[in-house]
C-alpha cells in the first residue's frame, strides 16, 4: 500500500510540475508576441519662400573694359527690380566670375597645336529670395525685358521653400504614430487579445513631393524644390506588445 501511495504522489507531482512548467511556457510564449505595424501620415502645403536665381554676362578683348560693362549691366539690373517693388535687402548679387578664353586647333589626332587669346567673359549670378512668391514668380518670368537695354539675362526656375520643416515633421510624426496605434489595435481585437505597450519604433524616410506631381520616393528621402504647392509624408514601424 505504500508503494501504490508513494507512486500516487509521485504521479501527482509530475502532473502538477507539467502544468506549472506549460503556464510558465505560455506566458513566456504570450509575452514575446508582438504585432508590428508600419504607420503612415501626409500632408499638403504651400511654400512660403522662393529664391530665384539668373545669371547675365560681358566679353570683351580687355578685362577692364569687360568689368565695366558688367557694373553697368548691374546698375541697370538694380533699377529695373525696384519698378518690380524688388527690396535691396531682397537681391544679391555674387562675385565676378572671371574666364580667359581661349581658341585652340587640334590635329587629326585631337591634339593641340595652337592657342589663341580671345578676350576675357565675365559673368555675375544674381539671386532674390522673399516671402512674396508671386512678386518673385513675375520677376523670374519678365527678366528677359532687360534685353531691349542689350542685358543677357538667363532665368532659371524658382526654387520654392517651406520654412517651418521642422514642426510640419513633428506634426506628420504623431499622426502616423496614431495611424500605427489604430492599425495594431485593429489587429489585436480581430485577434481576440488586447494590445500592450510598445516594444520599438523607428521612424520612417521624410519625404516632400510635388503636390500632384508623379515622383517617386527615394531611400535617402524626396526633397522636391520645384513646386510651389507640396506634400509631405512620413512613415513609422511600431512592434507593440500583446497582452
Amino acid at each position: 500500500m505504500k508503494q501504490g501511495l508513494s507512486a500516487f504522489i509521485i504521479g501527482l507531482s509530475i502532473i502538477f510540475a507539467t502544468l506549472i512548467i506549460a503556464g510558465a511556457y505560455k506566458y513566456k510564449f504570450k509575452g514575446d508576441e508582438i504585432i508590428t505595424v508600419t504607420g503612415m501620415a501626409e500632408k499638403s502645403f504651400a511654400s512660403d519662400r522662393i529664391v530665384w536665381k539668373g545669371d547675365y554676362s560681358r566679353k570683351m578683348p580687355d578685362l577692364k573694359s569687360a568689368y565695366s560693362l558688367l557694373k553697368n549691366d548691374e546698375k541697370t539690373i538694380s533699377a529695373y527690380l525696384k519698378t518690380k517693388n524688388i527690396a535691396d535687402n531682397e537681391v544679391l548679387f555674387s562675385s565676378v566670375d572671371i574666364n580667359k578664353d581661349m581658341i585652340t586647333t587640334t590635329d587629326n589626332r585631337g591634339i593641340i597645336t595652337s592657342s589663341k587669346f580671345d578676350g576675357y567673359t565675365l559673368r555675375q549670378i544674381i539671386t532674390i529670395q522673399s516671402t512674396d512668391i508671386g512678386k518673385v514668380e513675375r520677376v523670374s518670368r519678365q527678366i528677359t525685358e532687360l534685353i531691349e537695354q542689350g542685358i543677357e539675362m538667363n532665368s532659371l526656375p524658382p526654387s520654392y521653400y517651406y520654412t517651418n520643416l521642422a514642426g510640419l515633421k513633428i506634426d506628420l510624426l504623431a499622426k502616423a504614430s496614431a495611424d500605427a496605434k489604430i492599425r495594431a489595435e485593429t489587429i489585436a481585437k480581430n485577434a481576440g487579445s488586447s494590445l500592450g505597450t510598445i516594444k520599438r519604433a523607428s521612424m520612417g524616410v521624410f519625404q516632400i513631393t510635388g503636390e500632384n506631381d508623379n515622383e517617386n520616393y527615394t531611400g535617402g528621402g524626396t526633397f522636391n524644390t520645384l513646386s510651389r504647392n507640396k506634400k509631405a509624408s512620413i512613415t513609422i514601424r511600431v512592434d507593440f506588445a500583446v497582452d
